[in-house]
């Protein structure tokens, strides 16, 4: 622990200093360690809701929340890593003045944030946000805006889960699946996503042409779901293939494969027993 000299305008300035150099330090050790660049970043704001799909907000007035669940910013994510450390000493004045008015027990207003789930990202207050960092606070007040999305920010930590995120919206969008049949279908490349979207699509049309009619996008992600997902991927697991796969992982590579082999759109067991001799292990 640092021991205060009683000196507000002394404290504060070493506790700018001291936050710089953390900032400094996180980075390298980041370096070092090979982590991804962003991983010691600010998230931001309009890049978190582009991937996520904004559908609208709701005002939640002043509330006390986690500092640690500030993770974000509107429009200074240049100019503090992930913990709010200043990353730039260009700040250090207002950051300074903020800080020594603190120490002098003087009021500090509310801040602004954005709520997406449970992560906030700052709109005003980001020195403010800063000090509390550096002084170990575990709440700050905030006045908070809630933001609704199209789907769930759960699994967003840094700005690479943003593509899957995205890549997963408008996979919803050509495929809206729902409930537990949107929860079953995932997968860990961003890209299968869209290829999945187009076997689902492809499936649809010849579903719509064996029919004769036309059939909405939500009654063909729910049959393709029940007739065509669900019974292949039972005989996958069944025959004890690609177990290191998740189930839509495993369709995909079946559906491809299946094509190549027999040029047919058919499930059998004689067809799924072929497959699971040209199975990687």
């Amino acid at each position: 622990m640092v021991r205060d000299t009683g000196f507000p305008g002394a404290d504060a300035g070493d506790d700018f200093s001291r936050q710089r150099r953390r900032a400094e330090y996180a980075r390298l050790i980041a370096w070092l360690r090979r982590e991804p660049g962003d991983v010691n970043t600010v998230l931001p704001f309009d890049a978190v809701v582009r991937a996520l799909g904004r559908v609208g907000e709701r005002r939640l007035g002043l509330q006390s929340i986690d500092v640690a669940s500030i993770v974000g910013s509107v429009d200074r994510t240049e100019d503090f890593d992930r913990r709010f450390r200043p990353t730039s000493a260009r700040l250090r004045q207002r950051w300074e003045k903020l800080a020594t008015a603190r120490r002098r027990g003087e009021a500090v207003p509310p801040i602004t944030v954005y709520r997406v789930g449970s992560m906030h990202f700052v709109v005003d207050g980001h020195h403010r946000v800063s000090i509390a960092y550096a002084r170990g606070d575990a709440t700050i007040d905030a006045y908070v805006t809630e933001i609704v999305t199209r789907i769930s920010p759960e699994g967003v930590t840094q700005h690479s889960d943003l593509m899957r995120k995205d890549h997963y919206r408008m996979f919803l969008s050509r495929v809206p699946l729902t409930g537990d049949r949107r929860d079953a279908v995932t997968v860990r490349d961003p890209w299968d996503y869209a290829e999945l979207a187009e076997c689902i699509e492809a499936w649809g049309f010849r579903l719509m042409q064996e029919q004769g009619e036309f059939l909405t996008r939500e009654v063909v992600a729910q049959r393709w779901f029940d007739e065509e997902f669900v019974p292949v991927v039972d005989m996958v697991r069944a025959a004890g293939m690609l177990r290191t796969r998740t189930d839509a992982e495993a369709y995909l590579w079946l559906a491809g494969e299946r094509y190549r082999l027999v040029r047919r759109h058919v499930w059998n067991e004689e067809i799924v027993e072929r497959l699971k001799r040209r199975a990687p292990r």
